[in-house]
């Protein structure tokens, strides 16, 4: 035989915490029960090159699976993927620079698209942009000042190129 399975108590206290399943040497997934109430928390998923891909992560601590971090070749997360209707599809995706979440996108109505993008500058909410014609790309969103104000553009040709929504206030 290959060896398939890799038990590890890590915390020394007698119960299984962390399962390594292999092919032979190299390391597939370690799933790990880090707050030991019986449930996996924490699922790590290694490449061909035994390089880290993903971790997914149970939001909820009830052993079910529903994001994932990805990193950059520094070690920090570049993106996390989010299953909102914790049905394994990612509905949700954020991505980070330096550690800062810069931009998010997300499918609000799960028609497998995405409908919703928002962008950051610092831990400032700077814009947010709908699709509401299910286009594909956004023809409406809300533009945030430092000093709190908002204002809402249209782009009703689907463009790119926004304008003033004639109906809101400045």
């Amino acid at each position: 035989g290959s060896l398939v399975l890799l038990k590890y108590d890590a915390n020394g206290d007698g119960v299984f915490d962390t399962w390594s399943y292999m092919n032979g040497n190299r390391v597939l997934r370690v799933d790990i029960d880090e707050n030991q109430d019986g449930k996996i928390d924490r699922w790590e998923y290694y490449g061909p090159g035994q390089q880290l891909e993903k971790v997914g992560f149970s939001r909820e601590a009830d052993g079910k699976e529903d994001a994932w971090s990805y990193a950059g070749p520094d070690g920090a997360i570049v993106r996390t993927d989010f299953s909102t209707r914790r049905d394994g599809k990612a509905s949700r995706v954020e991505h980070y620079e330096k550690n800062a979440l810069v931009r998010a996108e997300e499918d609000t109505d799960n028609d497998g698209k995405m409908d919703k993008w928002e962008t950051y500058e610092g831990a400032r909410l700077t814009s947010v942009a709908f699709d509401t014609m299910h286009r594909g790309a956004p023809d409406r969103r809300l533009v945030y000042g430092a000093d709190g104000s908002a204002r809402v553009e249209v782009d009703s040709a689907g463009t790119g190129n926004f304008v003033l929504d004639p109906g809101s206030n400045p």
